[in-house]
């Protein structure tokens, strides 16, 4: 069993706090994805499973075992970086089986379980190469594979496909998830891309300035988000926004112009209290002018080809709109938007909380939910 229990967990560095409070639990043979952009903390705390940083406060206990003094070769731990952090001397076979030389394991084990491992992530031809002769996902399988190799209980990734270019990096996630597969080990993988924690992940952990904002599986955090930075975060074209204030007796959203958005359900709130809508742009829906549930006027259109992206503005207020529909507009153009009272989210202006109207149900952060082991 390689669970990984997370309580209270903080991080300073002098007198600058980097994370505190930090609850999470990853459950054996899980792939849990750290999401969130630059200095949120994240490799933090990833460091801090490892035990390349020292806790400052809280506990963290793998398989059952506190971890706080250990060091971290006795944790368990494999961790694959993301500048890969190989011997350039060394052959790719030297570089898989150097952790297994160290621990004096006979060299005919050493040569069987090498050869094995590399047939495993396809590198079974480049084993007398050295790094320099490699492409940078040849590099990275390599990284991967010395990792293996050591048949650890869990596994940590930081950002090991950022410095990959856009296909490979699709390639690399089948590789990443099927090595996961195959040999059942609790993952933890930190990313800023939101498309691999999407792609990648059991459960994604989104993190922002230190703090866990939303735990829940891609669909939850995607369909249901807690807050409005998550909202804003995960998505591409990322969700749209609408200042107004709740109207109980117009059973909706008044937004800046008077403009009526209907909600589906009404919260139990003031009227007058002020809330933003989100609107994803794959949502929306075009309309003739006057005919929809806001006019937007349009500044660019983006040529996706399956699609297009409509950038219009509301008010001054950014609006874009996803949509299959092949007609020309012209910047400057007069369009409505058709808002369906079914895919809209409510979030609190003040706090930034998601209210319990529109989209399903609110969902609940933190939330800890008992997974089948991958494998």
């Amino acid at each position: 069993m390689a669970e990984i229990s997370i309580r209270k967990v903080g991080k300073t560095f002098g007198k600058t706090t980097i994370m505190e409070g930090i609850d999470l639990d990853i459950h054996d043979g899980e792939f849990v994805v750290i999401l969130g952009p630059s200095g949120c903390g994240k490799s933090t705390l990833l460091r801090l499973i490892a035990g390349l940083e020292e806790i400052t406060s809280g506990e963290i206990a793998i398989a059952g075992q506190v971890v706080n003094k250990l060091e971290p070769r006795e944790r368990g731990c494999a961790m694959v970086f993301q500048n890969y952090a190989l011997y350039p001397h060394m052959t790719v076979a030297e570089n898989i089986g150097y952790a297994l030389k160290v621990a004096r394991v006979p060299k005919a084990e050493r040569l069987s379980r090498v050869a094995a491992t590399a047939k495993s992530v396809g590198l079974s031809e480049f084993l007398d190469r050295k790094p320099g002769q490699l492409s940078g996902g040849q590099r990275q399988r390599v990284a991967m594979a010395r990792a293996i190799i050591r048949e650890p209980k869990v596994f940590l990734f930081d950002e090991p496909l950022s410095n990959l270019d856009a296909k490979l990096r699709v390639q690399m996630r089948h590789e990443v998830r099927k090595i996961h597969s195959q040999i059942s080990a609790t993952s933890v993988f930190v990313t800023h891309d939101q498309h691999e924690g999407m792609t990648l992940a059991d459960r994604l952990v989104v993190m922002n300035k230190g703090t866990i904002e939303q735990i829940g599986t891609p669909a939850e955090v995607y369909e249901r988000p807690a807050t409005l930075y998550v909202a804003g975060f995960i998505g591409s074209p990322a969700m749209n926004f609408l200042p107004g204030q709740l109207s109980q007796s117009r059973k909706g959203v008044v937004l800046e112009n008077a403009a009526l958005v209907p909600l589906a359900e009404m919260p139990g709130l003031a009227d007058g209290h002020l809330v933003q809508i989100g609107i994803r742009p794959e949502h929306a829906k075009l309309a003739a002018a006057g005919q929809g549930t806001l006019d937007v006027q349009v500044e660019l259109v983006e040529e996706l080809g399956a699609a297009r992206l409509c950038n219009a503005v509301f008010e001054d207020i950014p609006f874009s709109v996803l949509t299959e529909d092949k007609v020309h507009l012209a910047p400057g153009t007069q369009v409505g938007v058709s808002i369906p009272v079914g895919h809209i989210h409510l979030f609190d202006a003040e706090s930034g909380a998601r209210i319990k109207a529109g989209v399903g149900a609110p969902p609940v952060v933190h939330r800890v939910e008992r997974r089948p082991k991958v494998g």
